[in-house]
């Protein structure tokens, strides 16, 4: 197979979210993408599958098989037009656990398209605020995570929750989120998801289909430019079409080989 490691929502190496993007010849089966996985030890590997001219999508990380994952698809796009499987005007419809998720190359820049996910304000349970160790503005839920708005830019960046605390949630991850001191940017973010075996992800496409949705009705607009403010940091755009979230970001190759 032709294997590569990218660098997502960054065009510099060692930033971003890294994931590896495996091209298979032949059909395998869960347990030996699992372990292929495991032995990368990325925050996530992708395989693509080609039938005709169609193109099916997986991803693991080192420990699971997971619905969703926006750098996987990011680095998944940027691997076949880079490659020449694609060519760089065609745009791309992966198929996966989560439906059909399409892809398009603009000015160097992968746009993602995919569904909205709404959350609704809860209380917060005791757990997660004990976890977080700070008050949090705004706690909601969707069928994913967990999404606390907190009081400052600067609380986010110097967050440092109890991981064994977030393990214990019923959720895939937590969202942390504010408005962004800076102006190039609307909002930051950081996403902890020890139930993927991810302690801190560095850039998380998915959790951006929530974030979109939630700062629209926050900033009363439905364009964006954040950013993920983890140790790597990442950089997405992001846009509001009906029940559409649009994510750009872009992409480097760091490593490839068979």
């Amino acid at each position: 197979m032709n294997l590569s490691i990218l660098n997502t929502f960054t065009d510099q190496a060692f930033k971003g979210n890294p994931a590896a993007v495996c091209m298979l010849r032949e059909k395998k089966d869960s347990s030996w993408m699992q372990s292929i996985a495991k032995e990368m030890n990325l925050p996530v590997t992708a395989f693509i599958n080609q039938f005709k001219n169609d193109y099916y999508l997986r991803w693991f990380t080192p420990s699971m098989e997971i619905p969703i994952c926006g750098h996987g698809t990011l680095a998944s796009s940027f691997f076949l037009w880079e490659k020449g499987y694609v060519k760089k005007e065609k745009n791309i419809a992966f198929h996966t656990k989560s439906g059909v998720l399409k892809s398009q190359l603009i000015d160097n820049w992968v746009k993602l398209e995919f569904p909205s996910i709404l959350e609704e304000k809860i209380i917060a349970p005791d757990l997660l605020i004990n976890a977080l160790g700070v008050e949090p503005t705004y706690v909601g839920k969707n069928q994913f995570d967990y999404l606390v708005e907190l009081k400052s830019e600067d609380i986010v960046r110097n967050l440092i929750p109890n991981i064994n605390l977030i393990a214990q949630l019923p959720v895939r991850g937590v969202i942390v989120t504010s408005h962004s001191n800076s102006n190039d940017f609307d909002f930051v973010s950081r996403f902890f998801s020890p139930a993927q075996g991810l302690n801190e992800d560095y850039v998380t496409g998915s959790a951006h289909c929530c974030l979109g949705p939630y700062w629209k009705s926050r900033l009363q607009k439905s364009e964006f430019t954040a950013y993920q403010a983890s140790d790597r940091g990442g950089i997405i755009k992001v846009k509001l079409i009906d029940d559409k979230v649009l994510l750009s970001g872009k992409a480097v190759i760091v490593f490839e080989g068979n």
